[in-house]
């Protein structure tokens, strides 16, 4: 079974799903939602989570670098526990302070495009959350 990485914002969510052992995390797509007007993606992930078999959702949470816990990270808490109410699996909460910063930079070493770094940078951020929590499993 394989576990599924997540880098909630309020108009995207960063999927990532790892390798069948658990060793790797890939970027599959970012999902359009509107926080604002209750429009969450939790369909599509439903989808991505019978597609691939998926039996446990790490979900990225915002700390402020006091580690403390901000609006952001609330929604992530609230997101969290949806999910996890609506698909029943295992959903753990991970520290993804940096996450998006450190995807940028990858982005940016490789010469990607601004048009290019906007479309692809949630998905980055999921696989580092993902992989951050795949590596501390070991």
């Amino acid at each position: 079974m394989r576990v599924m990485g997540l880098d909630v914002g309020t108009k995207t969510v960063g999927v990532a799903i790892s390798d069948a052992l658990g060793w790797t995390a890939q970027g599959i797509e970012t999902i359009k939602i509107d926080e604002l007007a209750g429009q969450f993606g939790f369909k599509r992930i439903k989808q991505l989570v019978d597609d691939h078999e998926v039996s446990k959702i790490v979900v990225g949470l915002p700390k402020n670098m006091n580690n403390s816990i901000g609006p952001r990270g609330e929604a992530c808490i609230q997101y969290a526990d949806s999910l996890k109410k609506k698909l029943g699996l295992e959903v753990i909460l991970w520290d993804e302070r940096l996450s998006t910063t450190a995807a940028e930079r990858v982005l940016l070493e490789a010469d990607v495009s601004r048009k290019k770094r906007k479309k692809v940078i949630d998905k980055m951020a999921a696989v580092f959350i993902l992989q951050g929590y795949l590596d501390s499993q070991k």
